[in-house]
């Protein structure tokens, strides 16, 4: 199981536009999805793969970090897996 930080990402965008944009650029589709709002000014959303493994996002998450998409930079990172160190 790994976990995708989606930073940076629009409020109004809804899930099945991140799940066409992730997939657009190669990812698998995701199985669950949780949204982060923080203070308001960067929402993010986590989003989990339950049959991929943290070193496979890591060889997609290049392609849409720093991508300029719905009129904001997204700030991508895979989060770091449960018995990663």
């Amino acid at each position: 199981m790994a976990d995708l930080w989606v930073g940076n990402v629009d409020e109004s965008t809804t899930d099945d536009e991140i799940r066409q944009f992730l997939c657009h650029y190669g990812f698998p589709s995701f199985d669950s999805i949780r949204r982060v709002h923080g203070t308001g000014e960067r929402p993010a959303a986590v989003v989990s793969f339950d049959s991929i493994e943290a070193h496979v996002l890591r060889t997609f998450q290049p392609r849409i970090h720093n991508m300029f998409w719905k009129e904001r930079t997204l700030m991508v990172q895979v989060m770091p897996g449960r018995n990663e160190t």
